[in-house]
């Protein structure tokens, strides 16, 4: 099990690596649309700010945002869209400032918490939790969304620290609801779907009387394995990649039930 310091460790790491990649952008390349919808490179990165600021108490700007935003999905949504609107008019060099500032004392505060304070109470995205059951999910959309500025800029990079490698774990646990309530996969199926690098790991689900299970071994014959890239499989799951794309241009590789192994594909994303 992960310790509270180490979760503390790894969002350090991954802000450490946002902040680098940001102290080398031109204010075209903050300024540059990336793969999650609607926002660019810096609106990814005062995403992260937001949400942080308002852990550690800070009021949320008020700005006025337009009635038609696709990309906001619900009312939290706004809500962090408020301080992202905010910003828009900011240099991506004040946005990345406000951001050291914000995730210094953000890490500050959780360095200095005690056994009762990870526990203490705490929003989560799946509603009321800890402090220490929020943090997961805080490495999680901090490393997805450094990936999308990564992939902005053409500065592909921290595929294989431990908040990818934690983040990958994270998605790959969901793949059992992805298999037996997206895909629909009959019972008696077997589904592997093998990460090939650079996180090189290997996940088998099994569908028995309706229910998908993870297995703890890998079956010697399964129904169809599904093999790609741990960065292609983030985007895919994450909704940054069209999978027919990836279907067709050879990013994912089908061996065994291929109408299967495209449905798997196709239904991935679990982000929206």
């Amino acid at each position: 099990m992960t310790s509270d310091l180490e979760l503390v460790d790894m969002l350090d790491e991954v802000w450490t690596s946002m902040e680098t990649i940001g102290a080398g952008l031109t204010e075209e390349q903050w300024k540059t649309g990336t793969e999650c919808p609607g926002w660019t490179v810096q609106d990814n990165l005062v995403h992260i700010t937001a949400l942080e600021a308002m852990s550690i108490g800070k009021n949320l700007p008020v700005a006025e945002l337009p009635d038609d935003l696709p990309h906001v999905k619900n009312d939290f949504g706004r809500t962090n869209e408020q301080w992202i609107e905010s910003r828009r008019s900011w240099s991506g060099a004040d946005a990345l400032a406000e951001f050291h500032a914000v995730t210094r004392e953000r890490i500050a505060g959780l360095r200095a918490l005690d056994d009762a304070g990870f526990g203490a109470d705490s929003w989560t995205p799946q509603g009321p939790g800890t402090v220490r059951t929020l943090l997961p999910f805080r490495i999680f959309d901090s490393w997805v969304h450094e990936q999308d500025m990564r992939g902005a800029v053409d500065r592909p990079g921290d595929l294989d620290s431990a908040a990818a490698r934690f983040s990958t774990e994270m998605m790959l646990e969901v793949l059992p609801y992805v298999i037996g309530k997206k895909v629909g996969a009959p019972d008696g199926s077997t589904v592997v779907l093998a990460l090939t690098g650079p996180i090189a790991t290997t996940t088998a689900v099994g569908v028995t009387d309706g229910r998908a299970r993870a297995l703890d071994t890998v079956p010697e014959m399964p129904t169809v394995t599904v093999s790609l890239a741990s960065d292609a499989y983030a985007r895919l799951a994450c909704g940054r990649r069209d999978p027919d794309e990836a279907l067709v241009t050879g990013v994912v590789a089908i061996e065994g039930d291929v109408e299967l192994g495209g449905a798997l594909v196709r239904q991935l994303n679990y982000m929206f």
